[in-house]
Order: structure tokens, then sequence, then C-alpha cells
């Protein structure tokens, strides 16, 4: 919305086929329905720049447009589509015989934002408008990525308001010419260009002529303007190439917020949303551009949609397909040290030496003597110096795999790994990941010192510091050993049982027990060796019930029967049998399954209960094997 005024940019039938540029009021205008305005374009951006503020030549304010459509001006076997900027004069009224009803100032020109590997024109996915007090320094700020499928380089362009109206106000114009009968080219114009310029708004030099209105304008400068909207030259980004160019996931929506940092300097900072639920914070220094933060906004990958930015609230909004997140534009309270603090480079955080916090450089406006911030220097000597990072004991059973985490706090910095002073390399050996180190099939050779370095140059300064120290020991297990002649004490890992005063069972314990070797009291003997000798008689009664069926010939009850053909000796397919009730009749598997057999529930080892459990016998002074707890550890068999 201009004033009472709708400006759009949309098709205007179902098909799709007829693209229009429309301004809804009481002198409605719209684009020709020529390819040479419109061809299949894919509007991203509009935007209102008050450019008769101050203006010197009188100048009118105009709506900038962007978007991308199929080329025109390139010779192609198939469509190829470049990025545009397009504008109107907001005081145009169209014609009075030629483009009636229609734009009079429309003009468009191709964006240039080039990759660094040959390919085809960038396609314009959005962009966002950095206004200035000076509407001349304002900036737009492009997202562009490939339209071949095969490349997965993202880029942010700027272009200044001032180069783009340099192109519309001065650059040369494309017209087309008939090559071969039937082929049509698009070259430069070199012929007379009509006074007053075609496109032009009206100003001061318009109004000397007679033309307060474009409804003054002469047929002829209508009629080029109606068959030459498109300039020749492109637009040039503001650094001369990309300001960001990112590989992986694609970007998709930008804003942009300007902070002015303890140095006094203004800072542009970025946020970028990408195709996978992410937002990127990039800012520039000394022109070149760091990606400070990196926040996951949505669990899953879900590209974000919309990206809008409230600087007087500090809050960032993102939107995709599954909902809308609200995040703050800088969490300063999570940088806990000042090093941390200083090395993020963000120009929304300072560390303040009076209160030891990383804080917000807007809280920090009263006092700001006290804070301490180095965006292009990266500079910590300020800060107070730490003392040595604490190693961490980490035990090693050769065999296995180990995993030390080490979680940078930089964007900007990169983890290296030391051990006994030499630096590791991802390898079949040792693999080095975002979060940490993982050493494969360890040995006793492995034991040691492990440190995780942050190294992190900034200018031609390399700066690093240790963030993590690991203590790999080799684990050993328990062994004997024989203080005097006679005495063995053994470690053993054992349950140990207590009741407390309520009566319940506490948690196991671990303890150390010593054996003597020479005792004759059995009371002594440990409760592990009762276990195991008693266990051991179960055994044995167990495989004298066996004999013993076999030799009865009561063997085929339990699913050793002959097969359907009768030949004995053959084991029938493994089944298993559910038996509801053990002290009915046991149904045997296989041919037999039709004559009935009871099970002798006389035998002492064994008790077949009616709830269809089966439970060993209570033995000696220890509690039942239904007790046994499950060894977890390898260390404690």
């Amino acid at each position: 919305m201009v004033g009472n005024d709708l400006y759009s940019a949309t098709f205007i039938n179902f098909l799709g086929s007829e693209p229009v540029i429309l301004r809804s009021s009481s002198s409605a205008l719209r684009t020709e329905f020529k390819n040479s305005w419109l061809s299949e374009p894919n509007f991203v951006y509009m935007d209102l720049m008050g450019e008769s503020f101050d203006s010197p030549d009188g100048d009118d304010d105009k709506v900038y447009l962007f978007f991308s459509e199929n080329a025109m001006e390139y010779d192609f076997y198939r469509k190829v589509a470049v990025p545009r900027v397009a504008r109107v004069c907001k005081g145009d009224m169209g014609g009075q015989r030629t483009l009636q009803r229609k734009w009079t100032s429309f003009l468009k020109a191709r964006l240039d934002c080039s990759f660094p590997e040959p390919s085809l024109p960038p396609i314009v996915q959005d962009v966002f408008l950095l206004r200035h007090k000076d509407w001349r320094k304002s900036i737009f700020f492009a997202v562009f990525t490939p339209q071949s499928s095969l490349s997965e380089v993202s880029a942010v362009c700027a272009y200044t308001v001032s180069a783009i109206r340099g192109i519309f106000n001065e650059g040369k114009f494309k017209t087309s010419v008939a090559v071969e009968t039937s082929h049509v080219k698009w070259v430069m114009y070199t012929g007379e260009v009509p006074v007053p310029r075609p496109g032009a708004c009206i100003n001061n030099v318009a109004r000397k002529m007679g033309m307060n209105h474009s409804l003054d304008l002469p047929d002829k400068t209508l009629q080029f303007i109606r068959d030459r909207p498109l300039m020749d030259e492109a637009v040039q980004p503001l650094t001369g190439g990309p300001l960001l160019l990112k590989r992986g996931p694609l970007l998709t929506r930008i804003v942009v917020d300007s902070v002015v940092a303890l140095d006094g300097e203004t800072y542009n900072i970025m946020f970028i949303g990408t195709e996978n639920g992410y937002v990127q914070k990039a800012v520039n220094f000394d022109g070149e551009m760091f990606i400070i933060e990196q926040i996951q906004v949505y669990e899953n990958p879900v590209a974000i949609n919309i990206l809008r930015l409230s600087s007087s609230k500090g809050q960032l909004y993102a939107g995709s397909e599954s909902g809308a997140i609200q995040m703050p534009l800088s969490d300063c309270g999570r940088y806990q040290s000042c090093e941390d603090c200083i090395l993020s480079r963000d120009p929304y955080c300072a560390w303040d030496s009076s209160t030891q916090k990383c804080s917000s450089v807007y809280s920090l406006s009263a006092s700001p003597k006290t804070a301490v911030q180095s965006l292009k220097e990266g500079n910590v000597s300020q800060c107070p110096s730490t003392g040595p990072i604490a190693a961490v004991d980490f035990a090693l059973i050769p065999g296995n795999n180990i995993q030390l985490p080490c979680q940078l706090h930089s964007n900007l910095a990169q983890v290296h790994w030391r051990f006994s002073d030499l630096h590791l390399q991802t390898n079949n050996k040792y693999y080095i990941y975002s979060r940490g180190l993982l050493i494969l099939n360890t040995s006793t050779s492995d034991a040691g010192l492990y440190f995780c370095d942050s190294v992190e140059q900034i200018n031609s300064r390399i700066y690093n510091r240790t963030v993590a120290v690991y203590h790999l020991q080799v684990f050993e297990p328990p062994v004997a050993v024989s203080p005097s002649p006679g005495i063995t004490v053994t470690k053993y890992f054992i349950q140990t049982s207590k009741t407390t005063t309520n009566g319940s069972q506490p948690d196991l314990e671990i303890e150390d027990l010593p054996m003597p070797e020479n005792q004759s009291n059995t009371g002594k003997i440990s409760r592990l060796e009762v276990a195991v000798a008693l266990l051991s008689l179960f055994c044995l009664s167990l495989i004298g019930v066996i004999l013993w069926f076999w030799k009865q010939g009561r063997w085929k009850c339990f699913g050793f029967a002959q097969n359907s053909k009768g030949i004995e000796g053959k084991r029938p397919p493994a089944d298993y049998t559910h038996i509801q009730n053990r002290n009915s009749e046991i149904k045997p598997l296989g041919a037999e399954a039709g004559r009935p057999c009871t099970a002798n529930n006389n035998h002492t080892a064994v008790n077949f209960k009616g709830n269809g459990e089966y439970h060993f016998p209570t033995l000696a002074n220890i509690s039942s094997l239904d007790g046994l707890r499950y060894i977890h550890d390898e260390s404690e068999i």
C-alpha cells in the first residue's frame, strides 16, 4: 500500500498466462501483455523508495520490484531464467494516446550475482531493503539460488539504490532486431534516445518543457519505452561479488538489522533462513563475511518461508508450513566467560567487567566504559586470565570405541585434537566431527592425555586455547594378591543385601571382601561359593531326571516323538507349545499328540505350580535365585 493505492504483482487470469504489475486506484495502471515486458515472471519483492525527498532535480517516488523471468536477450536452446529489478514512478498516470492506462515509466534490468563456478544465471529468492536516513545509501540485500539442481551453492548479494538508479537514468537500452527473417535478437540500442528520456519520472527538466504529468509525454517517448523496456547493462553488486557464498542446504529468506557497536561503527547483521529449518546470523568484518551463529528453529527439516524482523522489540519471527517461531536477535547470556563473549564477535554483545557478564550493548548505554568488545580483532587480552583446564578421567577398555566430547563455543573456530604432542587427523583410527573425537578399536597404546583445542584465525593472528582435556587410563579388572603366606585376598564384585530399619531391601552395593583360604568353618564360606555348589548339585539332579525318563521310555512326551511317516530317530521341526496348567496333562508334539502322557511331579529338584510359573527351590542361607541381577559391566564377571 502506498497511501490509498494498492500495488500488486500477480496474474489476472486463471491460466496464469497474463502477468501484470498493477496499481489499483482512481487512476489504475498496469503493464503491457508483451513478452518484452514480462515473460513468465516469478515475483519476489516490492517496496517504495521516497526519492522525492531532498531531490535536487525534483524527482518522484518510485516502487521497486524484484522478480525472475525467462530471458529474451540470450540465445539458448531452452528457456533460461534471469533475476530482474524493475521500477515504476508513483506519479505515473499513463499516456494520452499511446500506453493509455499503462505504465509509461516501467523499466527493468538484470541483476548480476556471479557464482564461483560456471553456471546458469542464479534465481532471486528473497529481498530485504535496509533503509538509511539518506535514501541514496539504502541497500537491497538479495538471496540467490541456482536454477540447476546440480548445484548446492547459495549467495547473498547487496545492491545500492544509487547503483540501480544509475542504470535506469543513464544506462543504455536494449532493442530487438530481426535476424534471418524469423529470429529476433536483442542487442544494445545505439540510436538517438528521445527527450524527455523514456522511462523517466516527471522532474524539473520535463516541467521546464511544459510536461507536468505523464499524459503530456510525446508519443515518440512513449513508443520507445513500449518497445524497449529492458536496459542493456546489469546492476552490479555493492562489493563486486557476493557478500556470502554458502554450500549445503539452500538459503530461502533474509532480513538485515543495523547495530552500532562500541567502536562507533555500524554493522549490518544478516539473518538468513534455510530450506532445512535453520537461521544463520552473519556479519561483515572488513569486507569478509562470517556466520557467527546458526540456530535450528524447527526440529524437522522444513523450509523457512517467512522471515520478519522487529528491531524495536529485538525479536525475529520465522514462519514455515509447521508454524511460527519467535526468537531474540541475540542471546548474550549464553556466553559464560569473557573469552567466549569476545570471540563470538557478535555486535549485539559485550563483556561487562563490572557485572562479569556478557550483556547486550543496548543495556550498556549508561556505562559503556566498563564494557569490552573487539569485533574486528577479537582481542581477548583485556579478559582476566583463567587457570588450566582440569583433565577428565576416562576408562580405556582395549577393543572398545571411545567418544570424547568437545563442543566449541565459536562458529569461527576450528577444532584441533592433540595426543602426545601429535596433531590428530581423521583416518581409520580417529574420526573428528563437530561434537568431539571418536577413537576406534582402542588398545593400551591409546592411553594418555588428549587435548581439544579451539583454533581461530583473526586477521593474521592465530588464537589457540584448550577447551577440554581427557586422561585415558587402561582399565584393569580385579586381581588376586597375597599379603602373607597361606592367605589370599581376592576382590569380588558381589551383591550384598542389608535389611533397613523399616524392613525394606536397600539398593545393592559392591563390596571388597577378604576370603581366607584355610578356613574350615563352612559358615564363613562365601555365599557365592554356596550358590555355585548348589547349582552344580541341581545340574546333576537334572541329568538324573533326564536319564530316568530316557530309561522309562517317556522321553517322547517332551516332543521327541516319531514324525508323521513313523520313522523313529528323526526329529520333527522345532515348535513352541504353550502349557496352560503344569499339573494337568502335558500334550506332546508330533505323532504322539493323541496319547496322553502325565508328568512326574514327585521329583524334588523341580516344582511345577498351577499358575504356569516355574520356580527353583529355596537354597541354604541365600535368597532365591530369582533375585540374581543382570551384570551390565563385563568387568564384573
